[in-house]
């Protein structure tokens, strides 16, 4: 059998499948010989190709779309934009209504080392300096809210001042980008296989069994937000089943993220999701890193339910209006969680900190996070990239709907 003809073979099997073969592989290799430590390579080596090309083809693909885009993005934008915010919103209000069903209180001992935002102000003049960072070193160093930037500005730019050559010529540096992406994507199921390892091998199953109750809330809540509050959106908007378009999402993108747990390395797979859905470049090429930006639903589930934890266990009453502005805290703070390093886990004392709580002891349930994080994360990571997909999907959905009346 010629080398073609296997590649052939591997192309036209399906992706989902080949993956689910490495998911199984790599686990039942980590629980029998996890000292192979060598086998968590291809893992490493394909997140790292992801992360590095992403940045690349968001710069050029967000350039690229609004620089040749005709003018009927604005609505769609608009839809995406203000669902991204009320699903935000809702997971946040979620998370506090099951922190008050199911309180829980946490063992903290010892202060963990880190630093953390002290309040939205911090968040948000991080947020703007990332904004402003030299493209070049934006680039470098994936610092997605400043190529969205400098992106936008660039393609509006272009659509202003080129000529249809110059734009053609941007554009078929974006398709050579997309290009090198699908077939980075041809080695996933190899990636997943290590990555798969390389937690099995490292965590066993204890990791599911310590601090349990914690992640059965923490999740339990993202799901609700997830399998629930997201289609009922979408139901309100499209007046058909969300359910069929949520499980491609899930199936396609939340599974892929779960494992490589970052929301930028997903951006291609949730880029080639948009495309086999049918719809529209110009838009998603754009929405889709804005989601991977300020779509985190799960971010502002973790910061609502580490916080009341910490409240709970310090016996601080929240009112009703303290955990209403919590709701708001943590959907501002999430949004600006790309602008902040360590991410959701290190906007937990901002929170605190409205509620009387010292910086040494939110850094405690810090602390916790981490150690829980390779569920939380993953976990955290899967809903929020999937949702990019399916609100991006429900708002061109709903336009054509329009259009059709």
């Amino acid at each position: 059998m010629s080398i073609k003809t296997i590649l052939k073979r591997w192309t036209d099997t399906s992706l989902m499948l080949r993956i689910l073969v490495g998911l199984v592989i790599g686990a039942v290799f980590g629980l029998i010989v996890p000292q192979w430590t060598f086998l968590d390579i291809p893992g490493q080596v394909f997140v790292s190709a992801l992360k590095g090309i992403a940045p690349v083809l968001v710069a050029v693909l967000v350039s690229a779309s609004i620089a040749k885009a005709g003018g009927g993005l604005g609505p769609r934008f608009k839809i995406v934009i203000s669902r991204y915010m009320l699903s935000t919103f809702i997971a946040a209000l979620l998370a506090v209504v099951g922190s008050f069903l199911f309180p829980i209180t946490l063992n903290l001992s010892e202060a963990v080392n880190g630093s953390a935002p002290k309040s939205l102000v911090d968040v948000f003049m991080n947020l703007l300096i990332s904004m402003v960072e030299n493209p070049v070193k934006a680039v470098a160093n994936a610092n997605y809210i400043g190529i969205l930037f400098w992106s936008i500005i660039v393609g509006i730019s272009l659509k202003l001042v080129a000529n249809g050559k110059t734009i053609s010529v941007v554009q078929d540096f974006a398709d050579v980008i997309t290009l090198a992406v699908k077939w980075i994507i041809q080695f996933a199921p190899f990636g997943i296989f290590g990555l798969v390892f390389s937690s099995v091998a490292e965590n066993g199953l204890d990791i599911f069994t310590t601090y349990g109750h914690l992640l059965l809330l923490l999740v339990g809540c993202m799901l609700a937000n997830t399998m629930i509050s997201n289609p009922f959106i979408s139901f309100l908007m499209l007046k058909k089943n969300p359910y069929p378009l949520l499980f491609t999402c899930l199936k396609e993108s939340g599974l892929n993220a779960f494992f490589t747990r970052s929301s930028a390395a997903n951006i291609p797979i949730n880029m080639a999701l948009c495309k086999k859905l049918g719809l529209d470049e110009d838009f998603y090429s754009v929405s889709i890193p804005l989601g991977a930006t300020i779509n985190m639903d799960g971010a502002a589930v973790t910061i609502a339910v580490m916080t009341l934890a910490v409240t709970h266990t310090m016996g601080i009453d929240v009112t009703f209006g303290a955990a209403l502005f919590l709701c708001v805290i943590a959907t501002l703070g999430a949004c600006g969680c790309s602008g902040v390093a360590g991410g959701s886990l290190l906007l937990i004392p901002m929170a605190c900190s409205f509620f009387g709580v010292s910086n040494d002891i939110a850094m405690q349930a810090v602390g916790v996070g981490f150690i829980i994080g390779v569920v939380q994360d993953s976990v955290e990571t899967a809903l929020n990239s999937s949702g990019d997909v399916f609100f991006t999907a429900t708002a061109e959905y709903y336009e054509r709907m329009k259009q059709e009346k």
